[in-house]
């Protein structure tokens, strides 16, 4: 393409006061140009192009198709073990509450027990009576224990606002001031938690 305007321009660049002759112009109308044959060559090749393999294309269309099938199955499966998963958490959390004491409640029916046959005996021997209810009492000590839970020290201790509740004050020259000298109802711990403080008689100077 170039060529034929390097052509056209030799033409147009024709000195003034020259003319070309009757031969030149037949010579040029009558020998065509290698470079519009060539340029003619260039625009049939393109214009054919080169053969398509359409099964080639379809072959790789179905394997991409396959891929596409087995990602949108393996999303779905994810999400279903996803949503079963979410589920039972749910139930395990709901289940572990519903039933948290399922265990101490177990480890109370021997105590349980033992207080309904003390119960049915207290018509009979008052000293066996009481001895089965400390027997019993001791039971439950040591099943509550096993949980966790252990007395506050109170009687000889330092009054402390933060494990004993006074309720009343003592005066007395067997204590120290402000020291427990009674205890009237036991306070409790549940691992290092208080549960609730010791009610107590605290010591106050006679001076």
């Amino acid at each position: 393409m170039d060529k034929l305007h390097d052509a056209a321009a030799d033409r147009a660049c024709v000195a003034p006061g020259e003319h070309l002759t009757d031969n030149d112009l037949k010579q040029e109308g009558s020998q065509p140009s290698n470079d519009v044959e060539d340029f003619a060559g260039e625009a049939a090749g393109h214009s054919k192009g080169e053969p398509v393999d359409v099964e080639r294309l379809q072959s790789e269309l179905a394997e991409q198709k396959a891929k596409a099938e087995e990602y949108f199955n393996r999303m779905v499966r994810l999400q279903a073990d996803f949503d079963n998963f979410r589920k039972r958490t749910v139930k395990e959390k709901e289940d572990f509450f519903k039933y948290a004491a399922a265990s101490l409640c177990e480890a109370l029916l021997p105590v349980l027990d033992n207080f309904q046959l003390a119960l049915a005996a207290k018509e009979q021997d008052q000293a066996k009576v009481i001895e089965g209810v400390a027997m019993i009492f001791r039971q439950l000590q040591e099943v509550l224990q096993k949980e966790g839970l252990t007395p506050v020290a109170a009687v000889g201790e330092q009054f402390d606002p933060t494990l004993h509740e006074a309720i009343m004050q003592e005066i007395t020259d067997q204590y120290d001031e402000n020291t427990v000298t009674a205890e009237l109802r036991q306070g409790y711990y549940l691992k290092d938690k208080l549960l609730r403080p010791a009610l107590v008689k605290v010591a106050k100077s006679g001076d």
